[in-house]
């Protein structure tokens, strides 16, 4: 198997000469977090492969039910998005490789995770069988170690399974570190960054609370108020985000996100988590994606999604999925994943989020959204200076809306 490396903003010293050749299974189980970009846990991720020497392609992450029954439908959803993303693409695989991954629970020994979630293997190479694409591997890796469903004990391997090697130390590693792609990080770390803290914060419930009180209502109302709702979010957002651009990133993450939390009142953050429930202030947002606002905008989208607790859990949707579309812009295929994984997790329907997710699984340019974003924007730039500059009765015959969600209604999808 064979996968070419590309750093994180989609070069690479010479994309079609630097390659890595996996030449065994335990390479294989290495190079998961090279694959996606993070250590994956609690998760499940199937890869296409193409040609004679299973070129990597197309690939789809979930995270990894708890009921097993939900895993047959889990498995059909993987098989599904992947072959379909891919056939798109002109470049339906001719095989599969799974991975399972999973750290033992409270008493259980890592080998019997691997024994636990056999049934989910054998469901993957099931909804693959049916859709006539094989699943040439399947890996459980837990605790440090892997197995393979496919030949149980490879090489001699033992039952308890076989250690994966040191950090640093393949072939894999090698050639990514030459390639300039950075160092594999915790999925949980990612993830830490854009969920609530684990005590809740009264203060923030009380300030949505009072939100939702004030501005659901004038949403739901007639499209003149709901039209003034749309631009103050887009005007405190604007501030916001200045406010942001003005204290720059520090290194450390986590010194980062707890001052980046003080630059929001918790009246402010509440009324933009709210404000971004409308698609089209949403979308108005993910504008803020060119290369000296990306930053700011990542961070603040981190802040409002991190505020959204207790109740108001969904409403991380909006701007997890702006961190997601940011991320992939700015060539950070990780936090995207990451991002838009936890929205889908909260809400499975939202369409925004799920576009996204199917075109990084998918391996697109974000340069083609990009422009299409630039576009509408100076259309309605333009049809704004039209409006106040041209004759009587020229209003109303700007652009049509854009929506990122596909449908005008304003609506949360």
């Amino acid at each position: 198997m064979t996968q070419s490396n590309e750093n994180q903003h989609g070069q690479s010293p010479n994309p079609d000469e630097i390659k890595v050749t996996l030449r065994s299974t335990e390479e294989l189980a290495d190079a998961l977090p090279f694959l996606l970009g993070f250590h994956p846990t609690d998760s499940v991720v199937v890869a296409g492969l193409h040609g004679e020497r299973g070129r990597f392609g197309g690939r789809v992450r979930l995270a990894l039910p708890d009921d097993p029954a939900q895993w047959a439908d889990t498995a059909a959803q993987l098989a599904d998005c992947l072959i379909e993303n891919s056939t798109r693409r002109g470049q339906r695989p001719d095989a599969v490789v799974a991975f399972l991954c999973q750290d033992p629970r409270e008493g259980e020994r890592p080998g019997d995770v691997r024994h636990r979630l056999e049934p989910l293997a054998q469901s993957l190479r099931l909804a693959f069988g049916r859709l006539e694409v094989p699943v040439v591997e399947a890996l459980c890796i837990a605790a440090g170690r892997w197995w393979s469903y496919c030949a149980p004990h490879p090489d001699g391997g033992p039952p308890e399974g076989s250690v994966l090697p040191p950090p640093g130390s393949t072939a894999m590693a090698a050639t990514a570190a030459y390639a300039g792609l950075p160092a594999p990080v915790s999925l949980r770390d990612l993830e830490s960054r854009l969920r609530p803290a684990a005590e809740r914060h009264r203060g923030h419930e009380i300030a949505l609370d009072m939100a939702s009180a004030e501005l659901v209502p004038r949403m739901l109302a007639d499209a003149s108020a709901g039209e003034a709702v749309k631009e103050r979010t887009l005007v405190l957002a604007r501030t916001a985000l200045e406010r942001f651009r003005a204290s720059p990133a520090i290194s450390d993450p986590a010194r980062c996100d707890r001052r980046d939390d003080r630059l929001l009142t918790d009246d402010e953050a509440a009324s933009l988590i709210l404000g971004l429930q409308d698609k089209e202030a949403r979308d108005r947002a993910a504008e803020w994606m060119e290369p000296e606002q990306a930053d700011a905008a990542l961070r603040l989208w981190r802040a409002l999604a991190r505020r959204c607790a207790g109740p108001y859990q969904e409403h991380a949707a909006a701007p997890l999925a702006l961190v997601g579309w940011v991320a992939w812009a700015s060539g950070d295929e990780a936090e995207a994943r990451a991002a838009l994984g936890l929205a889908l997790d909260l809400d499975g329907q939202y369409t925004f989020a799920r576009l996204l997710h199917q075109a990084v699984n998918a391996g697109l340019d974000p340069e083609l959204l990009r422009r299409s974003l630039r576009r509408d924007r100076r259309r309605r730039v333009i049809a704004a200076t039209t409006t106040r500059r041209g004759p009587a009765g020229a209003a109303g015959r700007g652009p049509g809306r854009h929506s990122l969600g596909g449908r005008r209604a304003r609506t949360r999808r």
